[in-house]
């Protein structure tokens, strides 16, 4: 076990609990073992944390290691240490993989590559279908069995609304959320941006509001039928979470993320800060970024606590994966190493609810995966919670500089942007896993 560490003097601020107030805490054989003002620790190592804010370790919900199979983009061990860089301490892993978990033998495989490799707890994510391929269920049962929190074909839509229906019903029978990308691919296809007016003048195919407005009405009715739990990934626009608030107002087990891309930013990223247009790739992500008013929308409906979680989304690829055609660029954007920086310079701009963002990166996300099942505590800082702490100064200014990340992907749309508010120090199981190095303090 590691030593005892006491954070002084610290905003402990945990969502959980209601907390928000000056304290200290103190962790021991790797749980959080105390908070409260003036505790002591006999050799206890101390970090001083006064002026910082103190949270439970961030959880997300979405994320892409791209190990095994796609290592030239990142690996576990790469990702994992930029979600600490990030304030992530549990990263849920999805499964575009090579090969893709749709059984039991290949998710032990890659449990033994995260137990060897991961900086930080890593949860894998099961497919819905075989290779992610739309046409046959996976073996849904081996999955649950063998460690999955989540089932999902990520950016493969489950267009068969038949197979969606059974898929939904053997997760909820396997006591497994289905983690869905609502999307319908014949509206969309062939689609590289929001369609609208920057679509236009620049002359691209865009993908309509339309094609993730109506898959999302379709599985929400499956989700109803079936009444097995439907997570709904990266939810992009206005309309979408008027949907999920009338699900919930219902009492449907319904819950869904937003990106901090998608907090942030808009489609006139692509088109860029100039004159002339950028057709800008590190601004292409699936969904696409989309208006102003969609983007205020969001913003509102995870204060209203309509969007549950903040996941990232973190998608990191090669430099040739973006150096291209904007029609041929991957999409995704490699956002662990901003996402508080972006959270909170929209808390400091008074466009989000500081309370609700931390919720969204803590305790919101294990409820939404029951992660606090199978880790008692996690997202909280209980006793007896994992001791994964994140700490961080809410007011430090930075200035991203891609070339300083510690994920292997440098596709980000933030690069040369200031942001404000940048983690410090994050415990993971007692031990203190990152501190920030001065230089980029």
């Amino acid at each position: 076990m590691p030593p005892e560490l006491l954070i002084r003097g610290g905003r402990v601020v945990d969502p959980a609990s209601g907390t928000d107030a000056t304290l200290d805490v103190l962790v021991r054989d790797g749980v959080i073992a105390a908070t409260g003002p003036s505790l002591e620790a006999r050799g206890a190592r101390v970090i001083d944390a006064k002026g910082l804010v103190v949270t439970p370790g961030f959880v997300d919900l979405h994320a892409h290691l791209r190990e095994p199979g796609f290592e030239q983009k990142g690996t576990i061990a790469t990702e994992t240490l930029a979600a600490l860089r990030g304030g992530f301490t549990t990263v849920c892993a999805m499964p575009n993989t090579l090969p893709a978990p749709d059984s039991a033998p290949v998710v032990e495989a890659l449990l033994e590559r995260i137990a060897r490799d991961a900086r930080a707890r890593v949860f894998p994510i099961g497919c819905v279908t075989r290779r992610r391929e739309g046409k046959e269920l996976a073996e849904i049962g081996e999955l649950a069995a063998s460690g999955c929190v989540a089932l999902s074909d990520d950016g493969s839509p489950v267009a068969d609304a038949g197979l969606m229906r059974r898929a939904l019903e053997l997760a909820g029978a396997a006591g497994l959320v289905l983690s869905e990308h609502s999307d319908d691919p014949v509206l969309n296809a062939g689609g590289v941006m929001n369609e609208g007016r920057v679509s236009e003048r620049l002359g691209l195919k865009g993908q309509p509001v339309a094609a993730e407005v109506t898959a999302i009405a379709r599985n929400i009715a499956l989700c109803e039928t079936s009444g097995a739990r439907l997570h709904l990934a990266h939810v992009s626009t206005a309309r979408s979470v008027e949907l999920v608030a009338e699900a919930k107002s219902r009492g449907l087990p319904v819950t869904c993320e937003v990106t901090p891309s998608h907090l942030f930013l808009t489609e006139d990223a692509v088109f860029g800060a100039g004159d002339e247009p950028a057709y800008d790739t590190a601004a292409k992500i699936n969904p696409p970024l989309r208006t102003e008013a969609d983007r205020l929308a969001l913003l509102r409906a995870l204060d209203a606590g309509v969007i549950d979680a903040i996941a990232t989304d973190h998608a990191p690829h090669a430099r040739e994966d973006k150096l291209c055609e904007f029609d041929l660029a991957a999409p995704g954007l490699s956002c662990f190493e901003t996402t508080l920086g972006t959270v909170m310079t929209l808390v400091t701009r008074g466009e989000l609810d500081f309370a609700a963002a931390i919720a969204a990166l803590t305790v919101n996300p294990a409820r939404a995966f029951t992660l606090d099942a199978r880790v008692p505590g996690l997202g909280t800082l209980r006793p007896g919670a994992p001791g994964d702490i994140t700490i961080f100064d809410p007011a430090a200014r930075w200035t991203v500089d891609v070339t300083r990340f510690v994920s292997k992907g440098r596709n980000s749309a933030l690069d040369g942007t200031t942001l404000t508010g940048q983690v410090r120090y994050v415990v993971t199981g007692g031990a203190l896993a990152f501190e920030m190095e001065a230089a980029y303090a």
